[in-house]
């Protein structure tokens, strides 16, 4: 090979790398700005998932709702079943929101139980269930979100949630646990 044709060969392979590396690098903001943790979290949230620890006999229906423009990610959450024993039956709307790096997860309850996902009033609220509103902000972490309760700001909206609860949602899973005492509420989807 003679050193024409060296240079010619590195000539285009340096040209060749440029190029790779200018559109990896235009490329990569593009990816990182359209990242949209409101949609993914909604979309691992959505389905129907089942108690799977002890004395959790409980079934959770999350469904998207539409509410208005400017709230897309709205869900229905609909619990029925058994805690250790004792009925349980709630309803509410779960507002996704984007907030910094993180998704702002609201939970206003319906303390009427006829309302369900289907209803024209989903997303209206009487001045108790707005007050009884709590949330807290999920960040991505590993494969999905996990956040944590500010004190014992969701008791009135999700009965017998006394103190700080950290969450944690995977694909699939999600596990639901109190700080002080380690009670521990798994689920797993069994439908999407």
């Amino acid at each position: 090979m003679t050193s024409t044709s060296r240079f010619t060969i590195m000539k285009s392979t340096s040209r060749f790398t440029i190029f790779a590396a200018s559109l990896l690098f235009v490329a990569l903001p593009l990816v990182a700005a359209t990242a949209n943790h409101v949609y993914d979290l909604s979309t691992m949230l959505s389905g129907t998932y089942e108690g799977t620890t002890p004395g959790n006999e409980l079934r959770l229906t999350i469904r998207s709702v539409t509410t208005d423009p400017s709230h897309l990610y709205d869900l229905f959450l609909q619990v029925t079943g058994k805690y250790q024993g004792q009925n349980v039956r709630q309803q509410g709307l779960i507002r996704l929101e984007s907030q910094g790096n993180g998704v702002y997860f609201g939970y206003i309850p319906h303390f009427d139980a006829t309302i369900s996902s289907m209803s024209p009033d989903a997303a209206k609220f009487t001045d108790d269930e707005a007050n009884a509103a709590c949330g807290l902000v999920l960040q991505a972490k590993g494969d999905g979100f996990a956040g944590e309760t500010v004190g014992s700001t969701c008791a009135r909206a999700i009965r017998g949630a006394l103190g700080k609860w950290t969450i944690e949602i995977e694909p699939g899973t999600m596990r639901i646990r109190n700080v002080k005492s380690g009670e521990t509420l798994r689920f797993k989807r069994v439908a999407k």
